[in-house]
């Protein structure tokens, strides 16, 4: 039996560069699971007013859907609960690690791979599972084996509908925590270039907290580039 990696603490302790925070969530193909992480934590970010600080997007472990649009049945599931999506599959490379901040596994196997694939133990520390990042599951309590199988977000692909819900769910429920995450690493920065990021989260904060108390929701600013477009 494959022993499971070690349980990641989601917040991971390596310095980084300046610019927008950048998270790249990845699964197998990146036809299934990844764009949908993708899809539901971009628009958390943008719900946020962070969109101007922090860069998403995702890739696949593998090549074999490169070039190809999200799974019809992602497309689906996504578009039902009232997410948009325009997705073209990509495969990982080892090169990215050094400017991106966050590399998000969507299963153990993922972890694994993407970790032996790491230049450093540095950029190794960046991946971390999803589902880490789920209060209800990361407390601990059950064994080490149990807990790592515990937070995969299983493969839908040989499913039918039930398994893409399934997965949007698991999706969903992490993406609130990961979001915190993020949103104390930016305010943890420390550099001038990092102060001035901290001075637009301000911003944002303040400018969340008004509209939701006037009813409405915080207008979103600037979007930062995508790490499609930072890595090429």
């Amino acid at each position: 039996m494959t022993t499971p990696s070690p349980i990641p603490n989601p917040n991971p302790p390596h310095p980084r560069t300046a610019g927008p925070y950048r998270v790249c969530f990845v699964c197998t193909g990146n036809i299934c699971r990844s764009p949908m992480a993708e899809v539901v934590f971009r628009a958390r970010v943008e719900e946020a007013g962070l969109d101007a600080l922090v860069a998403v997007d995702s890739a696949g472990t593998g090549g074999w859907h490169e070039g190809d649009g999200a799974d019809p049945r992602t497309v689906a599931v996504l578009r039902a609960a009232g997410y948009e999506e325009d997705h073209t599959a990509r495969q990982f490379r080892a090169e990215w690690f050094g400017a991106l901040d966050l590399v998000i596994a969507l299963d153990d196997g993922h972890v694994r791979a993407l970790r032996r694939l790491a230049p450093s133990a540095q950029d190794a520390d960046k991946v971390r599972l999803l589902r880490s990042y789920d209060a209800a599951l990361s407390a601990g309590g059950a064994s080490h084996e149990a807990r790592a199988h515990d937070l995969d977000v299983p493969d839908p692909y040989y499913g039918g509908m039930a398994g893409f819900e399934e997965c949007l769910e698991m999706v969903e429920a992490a993406s609130e925590g990961l979001l915190a995450a993020v949103r104390t690493a930016l305010e943890g920065e420390g550099t001038s270039a990092d102060k001035a990021l901290n001075g637009a989260l301000a911003s944002a904060t303040v400018g969340a907290g008004t509209a939701a108390e006037a009813g409405t929701t915080a207008g979103s600013g600037a979007t930062a580039g995508s790490v499609t477009e930072s890595l090429s």
